[in-house]
């Protein structure tokens, strides 16, 4: 079989597609180098910038804060890491029980959308007092950690929302698609598992994970309960030193962990739109 050759017109097309994209960056280049310069000159030039400097980015205080950060960003993100699972799980479910049909599920789906309702409302750092400091005042036998009980108020709030992204993922698949699996001989539940579920979870990726990135940031506010985390031996190296650069150690760490799931996030979200202008072409 032998090689197709491109057209004249083809190979002039492809050069100027290459020319285009080469001026476009380097334009992109040019103009972010001359916004910076600019930003740089006002904040360096400003007054108040040596002491603000001194204030928020002294290089020592950084390296001796560092590693006390570090240990407690590690908190962060096994917190992460177990929240981002029972706020899915939790949202999934609740998703579910909002959809279901028929008088006899009211009593579900009126739990269902109350908790949706209440938690996305309701203001996380309230729930987290609520949780952390509230409950523990109960004085029940067995009540968890505070860091446990700060984990649930994350799960609790993150839940909600997710709850109403996969709703709207299931919502979004046509009817038919279900009467056409129970026309097959599938039970509701299987028509869910193997036919709705799919394609909801495929199409609300990129909220799902954008979810997953305010997530990623607001486990920090479990050091308002106490644990220290990153915030909080921020909080403490500040106290000792009377410098706020912890904090900004702390941030940077924060932004360092979020970039590769921002990343994804952006990537997924390119991958979904190309495939939905693939399906609208045929």
């Amino acid at each position: 079989m032998t090689e197709r050759i491109p057209t004249p017109l083809e190979v002039e097309r492809a050069a100027l597609r290459r020319r285009q994209s080469v001026r476009s960056v380097l334009i992109g280049a040019v103009s972010t180098a001359l916004l910076g310069a600019a930003l740089v000159t006002v904040v360096v030039g400003s007054p108040g910038w040596e002491r603000v400097r001194d204030t928020f980015f002294d290089a020592a205080v950084a390296r001796d804060a560092l590693p006390a950060v570090l240990t407690g960003l590690w908190l962060n993100v096994r917190l992460l890491f177990f929240c981002a699972l029972g706020a899915l799980a939790l949202g999934l479910i609740t998703a579910i029980l909002r959809t279901l049909r028929g008088p006899v599920f009211f009593p579900l789906r009126a739990l269902a959308t109350g908790y949706t309702y209440g938690f996305r409302g309701a203001p996380l750092i309230i729930v987290l007092y609520l949780m952390a400091f509230g409950v523990p005042g109960l004085r029940l036998e067995n009540t968890p950690s505070v860091l446990v009980l700060g984990g649930i108020a994350l799960v609790l709030t993150y839940g909600a929302y997710i709850a109403e992204v996969f709703r709207a993922g299931i919502e979004s698949v046509h009817p038919s698609q279900i009467a056409a699996a129970r026309s097959l001989g599938l039970t509701y539940p299987q028509a869910m598992r193997w036919v709705v579920l799919p394609q909801a979870v495929r199409r609300v990726s990129p909220p799902l994970l954008n979810d997953m990135v305010a997530l990623q940031k607001d486990v920090g506010l479990i050091s308002l309960a106490g644990p220290i985390d990153a915030i909080r031996a921020a909080q403490i190296a500040t106290a000792q030193t009377y410098n706020f650069t912890p904090y900004i150690v702390a941030g940077v760490l924060f932004v360092l962990m979020a970039i590769p799931l921002v990343a994804f996030t952006d990537w997924v979200t390119m991958r979904a739109a190309r495939r939905q202008s693939a399906e609208g072409d045929r």
